[in-house]
């Protein structure tokens, strides 16, 4: 591997050793501040309004969260075919503005909604549920952006610095909006947000201007002119309505990563109802609720900086994704055990900080590295079916099978016991992706082989 000190004589010696030690390589750094004000501002714009989901939640009853859960998959299943004919219709560079652009009209709308009927329960229970839709979809395409941005090489040394960038607007948001509320309340807080979600924008013009001169739109000696056209962001995905879904269905890879995700999302489900019920019981008041709330996003998120910015790219540059998705698993694991003997609100805390940051330091890098090593329509369509419908799936089925276990035992360690053995299977599948996608890299021609071939040779790991 070249210095990139001697690659770049222009560039002083601190400022090479900087870029070495962060492993950013010269024609790099511009996409890598582009990528951090991306997420920073992205996760800002949705972090400020987190805790008023939350206190809205326990408004409408702990008891009724499965419910909420329930709504939010129904309505993620109904968004999921027009959000794949509007993939298939639109060139990629345009497709990731108008989704932006829509959400930014859903926010003007609900901050002069909130401003009209500020109390209004089923206004808060409408929230709760788009903000959890709004969330997972907007999350998700930033993602899909940057894995058709960046090669998979430059993925597994940058990936982290991106992530801090949403780790940055994680810690900004809470802060901002829990120092602005009291001056320009619910609506204005809104409003914020929609500003702060437009600022991404210019940014996604750029990142796929730097993809075409240094990234993943490089062409190579072996990609065809078939294969340049479909890569080539100035055209659209293509595929059907639910071709996200018929792709997931034909790749043991893909399965794996969804059954990865329900994983994910049932051991957060566990915590997150514990949660629920341990803060209503704590603290009776709706505004040390919220603070409460805040605090616990501030402290994830600064622990999660810090490890994604000195921590995550080496692991993953010496380890490989593997070490990224089987550590947090084993370590959740432990809380589980460690919660089933003490069910206490301080040991909650820890193990939900624990998760958080292990999922944002750690997971959510390792999870899109995956994603580095298939086509467009992959990384745009099923990849979008995984992170919004598989995933509030998961939410919902394991809100009713935490619900039902409560009722069956009534004693919060059976739940803790149960969220133990799913994350040591949790565990092994990441394992197990880890080593498949590390297989990928070394194989000549699979990233660039498409979705279908990977059924045409069984006996090899598919190519995506």
């Amino acid at each position: 591997m070249d210095d990139p000190a001697v690659q770049d004589p222009s560039a002083s010696g601190g400022l090479a050793r900087l870029r070495r030690g962060f492993g950013i390589r010269p024609g790099e750094a511009g996409a890598v501040v582009a990528g951090f004000l991306f997420f920073f501002c992205l996760f800002a714009s949705y972090f400020m309004l987190r805790p008023v989901r939350e206190t809205m939640g326990i408004a409408g009853g702990v008891k009724n969260l499965q419910w909420l859960f329930t709504a939010t998959f129904v309505v993620m299943l109904a968004a999921i075919p027009l959000y794949g004919a509007v993939c298939a219709w639109l060139p990629r560079r345009r497709f990731v503005p108008w989704v932006y652009a829509f959400f930014i009209a859903n926010l003007l709308g609900f901050a002069l909604a909130t401003r009209a009927l500020p109390d209004n329960v089923w206004l808060a229970r409408v929230f709760y549920v788009w903000l959890s839709v709004f969330n997972l979809f907007v999350v998700s395409v930033a993602w899909s952006l940057m894995a058709d941005v960046f090669r998979p090489e430059q993925a597994r040394r940058l990936f982290a610095l991106l992530a801090a960038g949403a780790s940055a607007g994680g810690l900004a948001g809470p802060v901002l909006g829990g120092w602005l509320v009291p001056q320009i309340g619910l609506t204005g807080l809104m409003l914020l947000s929609a500003a702060l979600l437009a600022a991404t924008l210019p940014g996604v013009g750029w990142l796929f201007g730097w993809r075409r001169r240094a990234g993943a739109g490089q062409a190579t000696a072996g990609d065809t002119p078939a294969a340049a056209d479909a890569h080539d962001p100035s055209n659209p995905v293509g595929g059907g309505l639910f071709a996200g879904l018929s792709l997931l269905l034909r790749s043991r890879y893909l399965l794996g990563i969804a059954l990865f995700v329900i994983l994910l999302a049932t051991a957060s489900t566990f915590l997150y109802f514990e949660q629920a019920r341990l803060v209503a019981e704590t603290f009776p008041d709706r505004t040390r609720q919220t603070q409460v709330f805040s605090a616990l996003d501030a402290t994830v998120q600064a622990l999660t900086i810090l490890i994604q910015l000195f921590f995550t790219g080496r692991m993953a540059r010496r380890y490989g994704v593997s070490l990224l998705l089987t550590a947090v698993p084993l370590a959740v694991m432990g809380g589980f055990l460690v919660l089933a003997l003490l069910p206490t609100f301080g040991v909650l805390a820890g193990v939900m900080i624990l998760r958080r940051v292990g999922e944002y330091a750690l997971l959510r890098p390792g999870r899109e590295m995956l994603f580095t090593v298939v086509d467009p329509e992959t990384k745009y369509k099923a990849k979008n079916v995984i992170d919004t419908a598989v995933y509030r799936a998961g939410d919902a089925v394991s809100a009713w099978v935490k619900t039902g276990i409560d009722a069956l035992s009534g004693h919060p360690a059976t739940v803790a016991l149960a969220g133990a053995v799913l994350a040591l299977v949790w565990a092994g599948l990441g394992w197990w992706l880890g080593r498949r996608h590390e297989g990928q890299l070394v194989q000549p021609g699979t990233a660039s082989a498409g979705a279908r071939s990977a059924h045409a040779a069984p006996s090899s790991p598919p190519s995506h």
